[in-house]
């Protein structure tokens, strides 16, 4: 397992030739950002800045809030010379969280449940609101003489897995079937990592 992003980090995305100017002038823009930050009195500092293959990471002393977030894409974007419309919104790291759907028949209506299917309906489920997948629900029938599946589904979410823990556990309506969330370390054909970012 390989080690995923601090909680302590923001990441900016932007163009590549952006990123190297500022990542040039790093002591200058942290300096200038800590001034913003002080002055929309916040409590966070920002150590230092590297760059990434699609933009830069800023190192901070604490987690980020959406105020600082704020306050660093403003600075950010009125840095001279710097075409602001390749300066994407900064956020926080997301890690994945693994989990599956169990208590599903693999036909419904004589039709094989299809990826489609599935994320159609979590989108319309109120307890996936604002969940975005990491990657599209695989199904997997439990055994050749079974009618049951598992629907395997990868979430994106905030790093303390507080998102995973509101769906973990939890039952909803699939058609007329009721459905449970289960956690699970990994799923099926997933990479043996679990913290990544988009």
């Amino acid at each position: 397992m390989t080690r995923g992003p601090s909680r302590k980090e923001v990441i900016i995305p932007m163009a590549k030739h952006i990123a190297e100017l500022i990542v040039n002038s790093a002591h200058i823009h942290i300096a200038n950002i800590n001034k913003c930050l002080r002055n929309s009195k916040s409590d966070i500092v920002a150590d230092f800045i590297r760059s990434t293959n699609n933009g830069i990471v800023i190192t901070t002393n604490k987690p980020a809030n959406d105020l600082n977030l704020s306050t660093i894409e403003k600075y950010l974007k009125s840095i001279q010379n710097v075409n602001s419309d390749l300066i994407e919104s900064p956020c926080l790291p997301k890690s994945k969280s693994y989990m599956k759907i169990i208590g599903l028949p693999y036909k419904i209506n004589q039709d094989v449940i299809s990826s489609d299917f599935i994320e159609g309906v979590l989108k319309e489920t109120h307890l996936f609101k604002g969940v975005v997948l990491a990657s599209k629900p695989r199904i997997i029938k439990v055994s050749p003489k079974s009618d049951m599946a598992v629907v395997w589904v990868d979430i994106w979410g905030f790093q303390s897995g507080s998102l995973a823990k509101n769906i973990i556990n939890c039952h909803f309506n699939i058609g007329r079937f009721i459905v449970t969330v289960k956690g699970t370390n990994m799923n099926p054909g997933v990479p043996q990592y679990k913290n990544c970012w988009k």
